[in-house]
């Protein structure tokens, strides 16, 4: 029997996600007062908006390159303390201009995130278990979703403002400081707590199945972008993430346009989507490890549960363009949240799959990048196309869920460590 300090890591990082997407979701939760106070339009919310999207996508890849540069802990240790800082800041913003600023800073140093967590899972887990330790971590921004609105609201009926309730949540980071500190003191190779049983389970089980190779090649970023396996894993989160933020970004507005609901109506149903996404998230992450364990390749595994998320996010986005009613919607919703998270948990295993851990956060990073780009597109679409109804937004939806699927099964032949390529 292996021991467990892998599973309190990935429990750090998931927790370190839902601080992340409630020091996010603050600002949307808070805007009715702060507009109100400082005279601010919709418009300059969403001006607000974008340059978080544009500062995210560009963090992705600047944060990829520190982790592989200065290494898990103190990657972690540095997003946090700029993201807590810079939620804390918007305590002190008066205008457009510095809520921008501020929330631009929040932008960059929030998306280390998650190419920092791919990094972690390529370093402290096997093989079989990455895909289920990366839905545990994915599932943090589910849970966020679930609980920053309570979390805001408390906070905010408690302290009385919006200034104090930025504060507040900038706090939290600075406390998960602690632990993370004093539990993450080195990787598995040399970490004094962990067990050498655990040490040689996670080591040994690094190695590929069918090759009995362990991922050692760190290539260059012109190396990495001359891979079409790294671009099947660009492509990926391209189509896919677009998927995630349709909802992320525009539930409240579908909810209120098509079934005329108020900010209670909104709050009674907003949260069931992300239900469907925590479930995702482990599912997807069992279904893969179990698969490995029982003899299936990390090729076949991958790709059999990418393509079942697939075929889920396919047939539910189908089936929401004639929801009936609100409730339908909102569980077909859960249905789609969940086929993305059963997907995406293993498209994000796939940069450790590939090479050595001195590049899984650069090519995260790039793939993060990439993915934000594209929401920025869909957030200018999506105005266009939803004057009606909503029914083109998740048709779209629809064809970028056929898209991710095709971009792994085409430039993704075989999974497994690669190798440099001939001279």
């Amino acid at each position: 029997m292996n021991g467990k300090f892998r599973w309190l890591i990935v429990s750090l990082v998931a927790l370190a996600t839902i601080i992340n997407y409630i020091d996010r979701g603050a600002l949307g939760f808070l805007w009715p007062e702060i507009s109100e106070e400082l005279n601010l339009t919709k418009t300059d919310y969403a001006i607000i908006l974008n340059v978080f999207t544009f500062a995210y996508a560009f963090g992705q890849t600047l944060f990829g390159k520190i982790f592989d540069w200065i290494g898990t802990r103190m990657g972690f240790v540095l997003s946090i303390v700029v993201w807590s800082a810079a939620t804390m800041l918007h305590a002190v913003a008066t205008s457009l201009t510095t809520f921008a600023v501020f929330r631009g800073l929040l932008g960059i140093s929030e998306a280390g995130n998650w190419p920092g967590a791919t990094k972690a899972n390529a370093e402290w887990f096997p093989i079989n278990e990455r895909a289920l330790a990366q839905g545990i971590f994915n599932s943090g921004a589910a849970i966020g979703g679930i609980v920053s609105p309570l979390i805001i609201a408390y906070l905010f009926v408690f302290l009385g403002s919006w200034q104090a309730t930025f504060i507040a949540v900038g706090a939290l980071g600075f406390l998960w400081l602690i632990p993370w500190l004093l539990i993450y003191k080195s990787g598995p190779e040399d970490h004094p707590w962990l067990s050498e049983e655990e040490r040689q389970y996670i080591l040994t089980g690094q190695r590929d199945k069918e090759t009995n190779e362990v991922a050692t090649y760190a290539p260059t970023t012109g190396q990495i972008l001359s891979r079409k396996e790294s671009w099947g894993v660009i492509l990926a989160s391209f189509f896919l993430d677009p998927i995630w933020w349709l909802f992320v970004g525009w539930l409240p507005l579908y909810l209120s346009e098509t079934y005329g609901f108020g900010v209670k109506d909104i709050g009674l149903y907003a949260w069931v989507p992300y239900v469907g996404a925590m479930l995702g998230a482990w599912f997807g992450g069992w279904l893969a490890g179990n698969r490995i364990k029982s003899g299936w390749s990390v090729n076949k595994a991958r790709k059999v549960v990418i393509s079942l998320g697939g075929v889920i996010m396919l047939i539910s986005l189908l089936m929401t363009i004639n929801a009936g009613s609100p409730l339908i919607a909102v569980l077909l919703m859960a249905a789609i949240l969940f086929g993305f998270q059963t997907a995406v948990g293993n498209i994000q295993t796939l940069p450790s799959d590939f090479y050595s851990g001195k590049s899984v956060a650069s090519l995260a990073g790039f793939a993060g990048t990439a993915a934000k780009l594209a929401v920025v597109g869909l957030n200018f679409l999506i105005p266009f196309i939803t004057v009606n109804s909503y029914a083109p937004a998740f048709a779209v939806g629809a064809g970028l869920a056929i898209m991710t699927v095709l971009s792994v099964l085409i430039f993704c032949p075989n999974i497994k460590p690669l190798k440099p390529t001939a001279v």
